[in-house]
């Protein structure tokens, strides 16, 4: 009734589902790990806003890389904004996704480090791309700032390509050992969101707290993809079923055909 599984069609339709039921299975294990993986770092992220804040130097110093661990907490430093040596990161968007810049101010520390911080978001509405935007000052003399420490901004963990031949004043990246060089100073390796003071009449506008990632979708994707690998078998034996019947029935008839009738 069967042997028509020995067909060269069925072969390969069993082959195929034999391949299909292990390559889903191993994709929802790989889903299951990206949804721990985003689970660990959604966590990491929690606890580091949810921390104390700590005084910026104990956790970065010149030439230090800022760990995953060390991102996103906040810390707090003492000193003034040396506006005369800010620049621009070109090619920054808001929350709205509108393209702008974002402003970074060197703050000299009251033991004459700096320590770079991203004031916020401002738009690119000057009169070209090369020239220096109008950015609003922020407080002068010596202030307590606060902010979420973040890592210096690479190529490979951005993909911001760094350019060169920029505009005066302008960058791509926002990395603690170019401005070291450029300032000819003591830099704390990576930089800071700015959170507090707030800035006057909302401008610069500040960078907003980050996102969850989306673990659950990920949980998803692997109960979908187990539920898939299940189904193949339960497929094939009713296509099997299904063929076997229609087999039997279109041989039916001919039996009868054939059958001689009873004297």
């Amino acid at each position: 009734m069967y042997r028509f599984l020995l067909s060269r069609q069925w072969v390969i339709l069993t082959l195929v589902a034999l391949l299909l039921i292990p390559t889903m299975i191993r994709l929802g294990i790989w889903q299951m790990h990206r949804y721990e993986e985003r689970s660990a770092r959604n966590q990491l992220v929690a606890d580091a806003l949810g921390a104390k804040p700590v005084p910026v130097e104990e956790l970065t110093s010149p030439g230090h890389t800022v760990t995953s661990k060390q991102r996103y907490r906040t810390v707090t430093a003492e000193g003034r904004f040396d506006t005369d040596r800010e620049v621009v990161v070109r090619r920054r968007v808001n929350a709205d996704e509108e393209v702008g810049f974002h402003v970074l101010t060197p703050f000299v520390l009251t033991d004459g480090k700096v320590l770079l911080v991203n004031r916020g978001w401002i738009p690119a509405d000057g009169p070209s791309q090369t020239a220096f935007p109008k950015i609003p000052g922020p407080p002068s003399g010596r202030i307590s700032v606060t902010g979420r420490l973040m890592p210096d901004e690479t190529t490979e963990a951005s993909g911001i390509k760094n350019l060169e031949g920029l505009p005066d004043r302008q960058v791509m990246l926002i990395n603690s050992e170019q401005e070291a060089r450029r300032l000819d100073a003591q830099v704390l390796g990576g930089y800071v969101v700015q959170t507090a003071p707030e800035p006057k009449g909302d401008t610069p506008e500040l960078i907003g707290k980050p996102g969850d990632e989306n673990a659950p979708l990920n949980y998803a994707y692997a109960i979908q993809w187990w539920l898939f690998a299940a189904g193949v078998p339960v497929g094939w034996f009713i296509l099997a079923r299904r063929e076997a019947r229609e087999r039997a029935q279109a041989a039916a008839p001919e039996e009868t055909e054939t059958t001689p009738a009873p004297v």
